[in-house]
């Protein structure tokens, strides 16, 4: 989170409503990120957080 209170586009955009791993939904009610991307996040570099933020953004 920027110090202003915003988010980097490399935070995760979880809102803590999963249904990707929690019901194995493919798309995630809650952000939007596919299953892969919510399992692997923390594996992805930060370029690859930021394309899928701004999909994610994109898509709203």
């Amino acid at each position: 989170m920027n110090i202003d209170g915003k988010k980097n586009l490399i935070d995760s955009p979880c809102v803590g409503i999963c249904s990707a791993t929690a019901l194995g939904d493919e798309i995630c009610i809650g952000c939007g990120r596919t299953f892969d991307e919510v399992r692997l996040w923390n594996t992805f570099s930060d370029e690859e957080k930021k394309s899928i933020n701004l999909r994610l953004q994109s898509s709203r």
